[in-house]
């Protein structure tokens, strides 16, 4: 899968990044070593370090990423690492906005984004509320979208349907995937009224692709599945994780929202690292009918979708 860029965009689109976050005094240690870490782990780049590059301004950025897709991509990167400035400020969010305007690209993060800044937090969650339910169906087990989407009390039926997996053979998708319930002391979906079709999925993903629900193992998931497959869906989920585990900005259901997660010992490398991972994968296991391989060898899953080696760590 791509990278996110053509290896040729590699250098603009790092000079454009920088340029986004060089306001007040200047891009924050923490967001210099995320971009650090995309451009040596993804783009395989670590040549290229942002502290001695020339930042691109939004004009000359956008003469030198012409294509639509890449300057969407580039766009993406920017609320990233947007998100990863504390506290947030209005030139923050403004000289992103300039990059924007300048690109032609615009996405929900932007209007989240700038209520957060002119309205406060509740707004901005509104916002995000708003936009990640547009996406909720397609980041749902497919075979659940139908009855549970959504559950207004606990369903005892669906979780005893997934805890059945567990009788799976140890090493199978299905019991691997119970057992990272048990491990965390995570309520089966059903058990309470949390979207269930959502978090099989959402869990489904942990699982194959190797991350723990910490917060880094969040953000890296996230990550892992946008460079898997870099659509509006995979891209709301990622902003979700920064937005929760990284801004401090959303409290999604019981999940307490923190701040600056991506500062802590090697959160930044399991970021790049987990970017790398996903692009090297042949095909998108996110938003699959997992529960049609509970029955397959977990590895076997890995290599059909072509999932590189396990993480240095789980998170």
């Amino acid at each position: 899968m791509p990278a996110l860029v053509a290896r040729d965009l590699v250098e603009p689109v790092t000079r454009a990044l920088l340029g986004a976050i060089d306001v007040e005094s200047g891009p924050t240690d923490e967001q210099l070593a995320v971009l650090r870490a995309v451009v040596a782990h993804l783009w395989e780049r670590p040549d290229l370090d942002p502290a001695v590059l020339d930042p691109l301004g939004p004009e000359d950025a956008a003469v030198a990423v012409p294509d639509g897709e890449a300057r969407r991509r580039l766009g993406e990167l920017m609320v990233m690492l947007e998100l990863c400035r504390h506290p947030e400020s209005a030139a923050q969010v403004a000289r992103v906005e300039e990059y924007a305007a300048a690109l032609g690209w615009h996405g929900p993060d932007l209007e989240i984004t700038r209520h957060w800044i002119d309205d406060g937090v509740e707004r901005a969650t509104a916002d995000f509320d708003r936009f990640y339910e547009q996406s909720l169906e397609t980041l749902s087990e497919p075979a659940l979208r139908r009855h549970y989407l959504t559950i207004e009390e606990p369903d005892l039926v669906l979780a005893r349907r997934l805890e059945a997996l567990h009788d799976l053979p140890a090493g199978t998708l299905g019991h691997a995937y119970m057992e990272f319930y048990r491990r965390n002391k995570i309520p089966t979906p059903g058990a309470d009224v949390h979207t269930p079709a959502h978090y099989v999925s959402h869990d489904m993903n942990h699982v194959i692709a190797g991350y723990e629900p910490t917060g880094p193992g969040e953000i890296a998931l996230g990550a892992f599945t946008l460079a898997m497959n870099d659509n509006d869906a995979n891209w709301i989920q990622f902003v979700a994780n920064l937005a929760i585990h990284e801004a401090g900005l959303v409290q999604h259901n019981a999940i307490m929202p923190k701040d600056s997660t991506l500062t802590r010992p090697g959160a930044t490398e399991l970021l790049g690292e987990a970017l790398w991972r996903g692009a090297q994968c042949c095909d998108d296991f996110s938003q699959a009918d997992h529960l049609s391989m509970a029955g397959w060898a977990l590895d076997d899953v890995r290599a059909h979708y072509g999932v590189p080696g396990p993480p240095s760590r789980p998170g």
